[in-house]
C-alpha cells in the first residue's frame, strides 16, 4: 500500500518542532528574556511557514543552519529594543531565571543549553554582535564561517568579534567550575541564614567583596536599587529583611536555574524571589548574589 504523502506543511512544522528547544536556547542566551524569546520564535515560524506556502520555494539544504540565522537576526532586532526598555527600568536588570526541578542538572526544561546567571549578567555588557557571536561560537560551537554566514559577516570580522567577547567575558568571569553539591550546600547554607537572620551563619559564607544585585523592576520587593557591594553590607540588608519576615510566613524551595542551585522564595502561593548566588573560584564562598523578584519574570514559577 503506497503511502500518503506528507502535506508540505506538516513536514514544515515538523522541522520547526525538531529544532525549537536550540532555537530558543539561543535566543535566550542572546536576550535573557523568556517572552521576547517567545516573541522571536513566533517570528521566526511565521517566517518559516510563509516560505512553504510560496509555490517557487526550492528546498532548503541545511534546515538548521537557516532556522538558526532567521532566529539570530530576529533577536539582534529585538535586542535593540530591549535595550532601550532597560535604559529606564527601575533598579538592576537580571536575566528571567528559567527554573527547573533540583535534579535538572541540564539546564532549563525546554531550553536546552543555557548559560549561567552570572555570565548572562556579563553578556549584558558585550555589543548586540559580540555577544551573538560567544553564542553560538562558545556555546553552540558554530564555526567562525558559520557564525559569518548567519551573521552577514566576513570569518575574519567574526573572528575578531570572537576574540573580543572571550577576552571580555574572561576578564570578569574567570572560568572555574564548582562542584554541584558543593554549590547546593552554600546556597542552603546561605538561603537558611538569610531568611533566619542568623548574622553569623551568614557572615561565615559571604566573601568579604561579595555584591548584591536585586532586581524588582519597581513592582517587586528590593533591597535595593542599586548593586550593594561589601559583606557587612550584603548581610546588614539581608538581616533586615529577615526581620520584617513572620515565621512561618513564607516558604522556601530549592530549584535549579540554568543546571545552578538556586533557592525560590513562596509567599503563599506564590513566588516572591529567585535567588542564585554565585561561588568564588576557591568554591567555599559567595562572590556574588542575584535576587530576581520582579513578578513579571516569575509567572512561569510553580
Amino acid at each position: 500500500m503506497t503511502p500518503t504523502p506528507r502535506h508540505p506543511a506538516d513536514a514544515a512544522t515538523e522541522q520547526f518542532l525538531g529544532y525549537r528547544e536550540l532555537l530558543f536556547s539561543v535566543v535566550y542566551n542572546m536576550l535573557g528574556s523568556v517572552a521576547d524569546t517567545e516573541d522571536v520564535l513566533q517570528e521566526v515560524w511565521l517566517a518559516w511557514s510563509a516560505r512553504h506556502r510560496r509555490p517557487d520555494a526550492g528546498p532548503v539544504e541545511n534546515v538548521r543552519a537557516y532556522l538558526v540565522r532567521i532566529a539570530v537576526n530576529q533577536a539582534l532586532a529585538r535586542r535593540a529594543d530591549l535595550s532601550r526598555r532597560q535604559e529606564t527600568y527601575v533598579g538592576s536588570w537580571l536575566p528571567e531565571p528559567l527554573v527547573t526541578a533540583p535534579d535538572n542538572a541540564g539546564g532549563a526544561a525546554g531550553s536546552g543549553e543555557s548559560l549561567s546567571m552570572a555570565v548572562l549578567v556579563v553578556l549584558e555588557t558585550l555589543s548586540p554582535l559580540e555577544r551573538a557571536v560567544f553564542v553560538l561560537h562558545e556555546v553552540f560551537g558554530f564555526s567562525h564561517p558559520e557564525t559569518a554566514d548567519i551573521l552577514g559577516r566576513t570569518p575574519a570580522a567574526v573572528r575578531q568579534l570572537a576574540a573580543r567577547a572571550r577576552r571580555h567575558v574572561h576578564a570578569r568571569r574567570p572560568r572555574h567550575r564548582t562542584q554541584p553539591d558543593v554549590h547546593a550546600e552554600v546556597t542552603e547554607r546561605f538561603a537558611a541564614a538569610a531568611l533566619g537572620g542568623d548574622l553569623r551563619a551568614l557572615l561565615e559564607v559571604l566573601a568579604p567583596e561579595v555584591t548584591l544585585w536585586t532586581d524588582g523592576g519597581g513592582k517587586g520587593p528590593a533591597t535595593s536599587l542599586r548593586p550593594v557591594h561589601g559583606r557587612d553590607q550584603v548581610a546588614a540588608l539581608f538581616m533586615s529583611v529577615a526581620a520584617t519576615l513572620t515565621p512561618g510566613a513564607v516558604d522556601l524551595r530549592y530549584r535549579r536555574v540554568a543546571g545552578d542551585p538556586c533557592a525560590l522564595v513562596f509567599s503563599g502561593d506564590g513566588p516572591l524571589a529567585v535567588v542564585v548566588v554565585d561561588l568564588t573560584p576557591e568554591g567555599d564562598r559567595i562572590a556574588a548574589v542575584y535576587s530576581v523578584t520582579n513578578p513579571d519574570k516569575l509567572t512561569g514559577i510553580r
